[in-house]
């Protein structure tokens, strides 16, 4: 039979020192959603983001990287994650039927505090994915947050780390 004082015997654990505790961390992974900026009128109007990532995860080549991206890129990413990978993808902030209604009194989705709602929503969005130890690995995710832009003809796949 086993020795319950033995079983319930706490580890030895050492003790931080300042120098641990306000070192760099070992892995980090931070996604920022800044600066919107409403583009083009009337019809042709529509609002980007900066999607500001920095990491020291090995898995990502590029370690800084700054891109925008428009609601709508949000979407492909979504819509490609539920596609080809096996993780549960979190919704996106809702789309706003009722403020693209023509005859409105204000800026409907134009107006700021709609553009901070969504920018807020987007960036709990964008950090669930990419925390996500799968998500990490698909060229997708990689292609969303480092390329200047969407080669949504790309091949779908896992980055491979080297």
């Amino acid at each position: 039979m086993v020795d319950t004082a033995e079983a319930t015997r706490r580890l030895n654990v050492k003790k931080q020192t300042l120098d641990d505790a306000y070192a760099a961390p070992a892995n980090f992974l931070e996604i920022d959603i800044l600066n919107p900026i409403t583009h083009g009128v009337a019809k042709k109007r529509y609002t980007d983001y900066e999607v500001r990532m920095r990491t020291n995860l090995p898995v990502f080549k590029v370690k800084e990287s700054s891109v925008r991206r428009r609601y709508s890129d949000f979407e492909w990413l979504r819509n490609e994650l539920e596609r080809d990978s096996k993780i549960v993808v979190p919704p996106l902030p809702g789309k706003a039927w009722k403020r693209q209604m023509p005859f409105r009194n204000d800026d409907g989705i134009f107006e700021e505090e709609f553009i901070e709602e969504r920018r807020k929503g987007l960036e709990v969005f964008i950090n669930k994915i990419a925390g996500h130890p799968l998500a990490q690995n698909e060229r997708c995710l990689h292609i969303f947050l480092q390329e200047p832009v969407i080669d949504k003809s790309y091949v779908p796949g896992k980055i491979r780390n080297t």
